[in-house]
């Protein structure tokens, strides 16, 4: 039990204490106070009640209820909590004094005077203190590494059905790498406590204590959907089918509706892929993407190559586009305008091979791309995991669908050619994919596999190899809705929201807003990959106040 203010106030009742009272202890509480030369008429009880309800409770837990007259005799009340170390023994808690004693009433008072964390908070606390939080779940590290996990699961009191997720960090300065501030570390915070969304794990509260900040994040996810895509969790196969459908087609739209809401606050995420997209039960959620994040934290090898990363990365997050003479971009349709037919799953794409040079990924890891535009790049890897989701959704997800994107682009390395699985490097095989798809969705008899089709026509604009080409998530946010609703028969979608302007508030980066390209043909799969006019002044987009450019 954690003894809150409230706890406190509901425990500390005439009955409680009596109970640790004995019979002439208890009389005694209706007699007037024995100090104040007959100047107040208050009694025992009534100074217990109304002055010394954590007293009473220190003094049961050490054993000694019947000290509370000699406390109140001295005038002792809750306000002189907590009491000094070397201030106990004027407590004079027993006939003759006892270090011991003294030592356990300085630490446990501490029990009742506890400060809970509120959400949006941050507190710090002093080393002594206790913070009312209950550590449900704790993490091992790899072998060899003696510290602990800087990832946990607590609860706390007053919030019996939820579960945060708590990161700490080591609080010093001048002590390296891994070490922070304690003047960094609220700086952190402040730049993040605003950031809320019902789909991306969010700052709940935060505090100090004992050279640590700890962070507390909502919600404790359960797994991510890399390992969902492995193994069906039970409670998805429970589900009705027609609840399974409708459920990963709101799954896409709440994913394209919390980028909105990130972009439309000028921040962008910088790392989807299937591990940063979590679940808590049916609910979706993006991983954080602050300094606090749980892999920032546990300290990765920061030189060994990511392989989910570069997968479902942008091309232009690890490839520089190749120097060349200008050429003419050609602006691509508005989403409106696609074909929104489910039989419509006739592809083809046209591409040159030499947009980025043929650097290795190994090589190519730590190198500047100029200009980038992480919101265009967080579409694209958005673009990735709903094609993963729409696979999923016609059962063909997972480890297949890696596969088939390595089948014909290999890339050469030490002991043997390693696959290259990219979505970048593969788009010739992304859209063969997605054509099987197509047509597999079309002989299916639920209305929600209508949308499919549809939708896969999005992905193909969102997996333009050059940024300038994709959508904005607005658009894509717009268009999923119209898809769901009128061709999935889903009446209700979730996260329906009109997200006005652009925020420039907590932590904001200021970026770009990316064009569509127009293209009159409708009717095939084709993922634009046309070069951009130059090399380095073409990726220099001019903002448009969160506006969509049509030109």
């Amino acid at each position: 039990m954690w003894w809150d203010p409230d706890t406190i106030d509901r425990a500390v009742t005439r009955q409680f204490v009596c109970s640790h009272l004995l019979p002439d202890e208890i009389e005694r509480l209706d007699r007037p106070l024995g100090f104040g030369d007959g100047l107040t008429d208050g009694t025992y009880w009534e100074w217990i009640d109304e002055k010394a309800r954590r007293i009473f409770l220190i003094l049961v837990d050490l054993g000694v209820p019947d000290q509370i007259f000699g406390v109140i005799d001295d005038s002792w009340d809750d306000e002189d909590l907590p009491v000094a170390k070397d201030q106990v023994d004027r407590l004079a808690l027993t006939a003759e004094r006892d270090e011991k004693m003294e030592r356990r009433f300085y630490q446990r008072q501490f029990y009742y005077l506890l400060r809970p964390l509120q959400k949006g908070e941050h507190k710090v606390y002093q080393d002594n203190e206790v913070v009312p939080l209950d550590v449900v779940e704790k993490k091992t590290l790899a072998a060899g590494q003696t510290h602990n996990h800087p990832v946990d699961k607590v609860v706390l009191p007053g919030h019996p059905d939820m579960v945060f997720c708590r990161r700490r960090v080591p609080l010093a300065c001048g002590f390296g790498q891994g070490y922070m501030s304690q003047e960094d570390f609220l700086y952190e915070v402040n730049n993040i406590r605003n950031v809320q969304n019902d789909h991306l794990v969010s700052y709940w509260a935060s505090y100090v204590h004992q050279g640590y900040g700890y962070v507390l994040f909502t919600p404790a996810t359960d797994s991510s959907l890399k390992s969902f895509l492995t193994t069906t969790p039970a409670w998805m196969k429970n589900l009705d089918k027609r609840k399974q459908r409708e459920l990963v087609m709101n799954w896409i739209h709440c994913l394209v509706d919390t980028l909105c809401f990130l972009h439309n606050r000028g921040l962008s995420h910088g790392n989807i892929r299937p591990s940063t997209v979590l679940f808590s039960g049916e609910n979706i959620f993006f991983s954080d993407f602050t300094i606090f994040n749980p892999e920032a934290l546990t300290g990765g090898e920061k030189n060994s190559f990511d392989k989910e990363a570069y997968d479902y990365a942008a091309p232009e997050q690890w490839f520089r586009p190749t120097s060349g003479p200008p050429s003419p971009i050609h602006r691509r349709a508005t989403l409106s305008m696609l074909s929104t037919s489910p039989d419509n799953y006739s592809f083809a794409i046209s591409r040159s091979l030499t947009d980025y040079g043929p650097n290795s990924p190994m090589a190519m890891m730590h190198a500047p791309t100029p200009h980038l535009n992480p919101q265009a790049a967080d579409v694209f890897s958005l673009g990735c995991v709903i094609l993963e989701l729409l696979s999923f959704l016609l059962k063909k997800q997972g480890r297949p669908f890696a596969t088939y994107r390595a089948a014909k682009h290999k890339t050469p390395g030490r002991g043997g050619a390693v696959p290259d699985s990219s979505f970048h490097k593969n788009l010739g095989q992304v859209e063969s994919w997605m054509t099987q798809l197509a047509k597999d969705a079309s002989k299916k008899d639920d209305q929600v596999f209508r949308g499919v089709s549809p939708m896969l026509h999005v992905v193909e604009r969102i997996l333009s190899l050059h940024p300038s080409e994709r959508p904005a998530a607005h658009d894509v946010q717009a268009r999923l809705y119209n898809i769901l609703t009128d061709a999935c028969g889903i009446s209700e979608p979730h996260c329906v929201h009109q997200y006005g302007g652009w925020d420039f508030g907590i932590g904001s980066l200021k970026l770009d807003s990316p064009t569509l390209v127009r293209n009159n043909s409708n009717d095939t799969m084709s993922i634009a990959t046309k070069r951009s006019s130059g090399s380095g002044s073409s990726l220099d987009y001019k903002r448009m106040s969160g506006a969509q450019s049509w030109n």
